[in-house]
């Protein structure tokens, strides 16, 4: 499995609902969670909820600088 996304079973564990209920499906209640929460995710094909592991621990999903903001050569010689 991939370092990326979060697996189902740490879905489940991070929004503390493993089953459906009320009519609804895990991944639905799992989606409405999310959104409440304010945790950014992506729905797959299936309904699941994909959740990037950097949001989850806060670190960034790139290793690369800052790049430095474009600024007319004008202004940069003053």
């Amino acid at each position: 499995m991939s370092d990326t996304f979060l697996t189902a079973d740490e879905v489940a564990e991070l929004t503390g609902v493993r089953t459906g209920r009320r009519g609804k499906t895990r991944e639905q209640l799992q989606v409405e969670w999310l959104r409440t929460s304010g945790i950014p995710f992506w729905t797959n094909a299936r309904g699941r909820p994909i959740i990037a592991r950097a949001a989850i621990e806060g670190r960034q999903s790139t290793d690369e600088p800052p790049r430095k903001k474009w600024q007319p050569k004008a202004l940069a010689l003053g």
